[in-house]
């Protein structure tokens, strides 16, 4: 009953958290906007294997070695700025040969797909930031005498469960709307928007210290 007592501040907390801007919102609104709906799931089921993850390396204690460890938090932070920054300049390289050519090469959906889940679980577990969040986060929901594991892992399930309910609902709503994103002049636009965000959050990540 106790934990059941916890479980609205958690919710509460995991929708605030969930609905904050960063690298997770960028990649699912790019995503949504050129792919649409479809387009978007894998992004969206990457980041949420991503945090499911470091839920479970914060739970075993891993997430600390790294919070804790100098080296292994600025190669993680390097690593993590690094993948944001080739992100965002793929995306000015996409505005770019955009303007000099509207037509866009086909990508097989298994590819995209297989890409975009990829991009979303690197995002998620090359940022250091979260390895420090999940520490400090589920301890606070975890009920005294409680297996800190078990109950991690299953507080992490519910949150991987809201939080693919809103981004598949952001997704669906960006995603009616793709069609428009999906002209040249458009998306040559956003390509360019997005890639300055990504940028900008790589280059946060590179500077910031813990």
């Amino acid at each position: 009953m106790e934990l059941v007592a916890l479980l609205p501040a958690f919710v509460l907390a995991v929708v605030l958290i969930s609905a904050s801007p960063g690298p997770a919102m960028a990649l699912i609104l790019r995503r949504a906007a050129v792919r649409g709906f479809a387009g978007a799931r894998p992004t969206v089921l990457g980041l949420e294997v991503g945090l499911y993850l470091w839920a479970l390396f914060a739970a075993a204690g891993l997430a600390a070695l790294v919070a804790a460890s100098g080296v292994a938090f600025l190669v993680l932070r390097v690593v993590g700025a690094g993948f944001l920054l080739y992100l965002g300049l793929r995306a000015w390289r996409s505005a770019w040969r955009g303007s000099r050519n509207p037509v866009e090469p086909p990508t097989g959906p298994t590819r995209g797909s297989a890409r975009a889940f990829g991009e979303g679980v690197m995002v998620m577990l090359a940022n250091p930031k979260a390895a420090a969040f999940m520490i400090a986060f589920y301890p606070q929901f975890v009920p005294g005498g409680w297996p800190l594991f078990a109950t991690t892992a299953l507080l992490a399930l519910l949150q991987v469960a809201i939080e693919i309910v809103l981004y598949l609902t952001l997704a669906a709503l960006v995603g009616r709307a793709s069609g428009w994103f999906r002209r040249s002049a458009v998306r040559r636009r956003l390509d360019a928007v997005s890639g300055t965000v990504l940028v900008a959050l790589g280059l946060r990540l590179a500077v910031d210290g813990r």
